[in-house]
C-alpha cells in the first residue's frame, strides 16, 4: 500500500504558478481596510437580508443532524 505523499505528484511541476503570481495576473489588491470589503448596497431590503440569513443558518444546521 502506497502513502499519501508518494501519490501526490511531484511538486512544483511546470503547471504550478504560485500564489503571488496567480493574484498579480489577476489584479487582485491587498485589502488595506476590513471597510474596503463592505457593500452596503448588496441587499436590496432588509427582508432580503433575513431571507437570506435565515438560509444560510438553515444549510448550517442541515449538515449536523
Amino acid at each position: 500500500m502506497s502513502s499519501y505523499a508518494e501519490r501526490m505528484p511531484e511538486w512544483p511541476t511546470a503547471e504550478h504558478v504560485p500564489a503571488e503570481e496567480l493574484a498579480r495576473r489577476q489584479g487582485v489588491r491587498v485589502v488595506a481596510c476590513v471597510d474596503d470589503l463592505a457593500r452596503p448596497d448588496l441587499f436590496e431590503s432588509d427582508d432580503e437580508l433575513d431571507d437570506f440569513l435565515a438560509d444560510l443558518y438553515a444549510s448550517r444546521r442541515g449538515g449536523a443532524a
